[in-house]
């Protein structure tokens, strides 16, 4: 069993995952998405995975969630913990950036 405190995590996951359901669907399907981010054996980029996984999360009720489900939620805090600090974030071209879509695959969009 994971060491967190599940509802100060999901919380923090709420607060940070600014994206509808149907907006990480649509960002999810763009080749943008898709080739943002470090690529894994598969071929998929490790962003682009955790995006659909938490849309799968996004889409369930919370009394559903797996162990498995917590660990991706807990992930997801951390990263936004990393790179949503202020020294991570571009000083231009913010929109282009490697940086928002990566947040965008996370379900987080920097611009909203």
């Amino acid at each position: 069993m994971a060491n967190y405190d599940k509802e100060e995590i999901w919380d923090e996951f709420q607060s940070k995952q600014n994206m509808t359901v149907s907006e990480l669907e649509i960002w999810l399907a763009t080749d943008t998405s898709s080739n943002a981010g470090k690529k894994m054996d598969n071929g998929e980029t490790v962003g682009h995975a955790s995006g659909r996984s938490i849309l799968k999360i996004k889409k369930k009720d919370k009394a559903d969630f797996t162990e498995a489900n917590w660990d991706k939620i807990n992930e997801a805090v951390g990263y936004y913990h990393q790179n949503l600090h202020e020294s991570q974030k571009p000083n231009n071209d913010v929109e282009s950036s490697d940086w928002y879509y990566a947040l965008k695959n996370w379900g987080h969009d920097a611009l909203k």
